[in-house]
């Protein structure tokens, strides 16, 4: 595995998937790990049925509550976990599938946390959306004034 260097600001990431992204998490966990940031693993850990929720939830409320910088969701189309996560006020997940859409979501978006289609994606493509999701900055301007609208409270 190449050594990556934290050319910009280590972080605390939380990240949790289902039984479908469970194959990627620790891949992406110790590539998260060498770049010298803090992982808060939710799980799930293994290969066993469970539902995407439980863990989606936990990794919103990380972030929601600061306890997390961003945040990392798997599952086997990356739809469940962004529409979980979405429920939560001041959460702005992005179900991304290039890394084109990784970079807007931050850029356009200021996304906080990223949903990956495991079952869509190679692996090696859901470590370089996620480097690529933490590396880049909120543009503001325009892009503040939509975000502003986004909440419905």
């Amino acid at each position: 595995m190449p050594v990556f260097r934290c050319y910009y600001l280590c972080m605390k990431i939380a990240i949790g998937c289902d039984h479908a992204g469970f194959p990627y998490k620790d891949g992406i966990v110790a590539m998260l790990q060498t770049q010298g940031h803090m992982v808060l693993d939710f799980g799930t850990n293994s290969l066993d049925s469970v539902d995407y929720p439980d863990f989606a939830h936990e990794v919103a409320k990380a972030v929601e509550s600061g306890s997390a910088d961003r945040g990392v969701l798997l599952c086997g189309s990356g739809n469940g976990v962004a529409i979980t996560a979405n429920k939560h006020q001041g959460i702005r997940c992005a179900l991304c599938w290039t890394e084109e859409i990784a970079a807007l979501a931050r850029q356009h978006n200021d996304a906080n946390i990223i949903a990956l289609p495991a079952r869509y994606v190679q692996e090696i493509l859901a470590q370089a959306m996620v480097r690529i999701f933490l590396s880049t900055d909120f543009e503001g301007g325009r892009h503040g004034r939509r975000v502003d609208k986004i909440a419905c409270a």
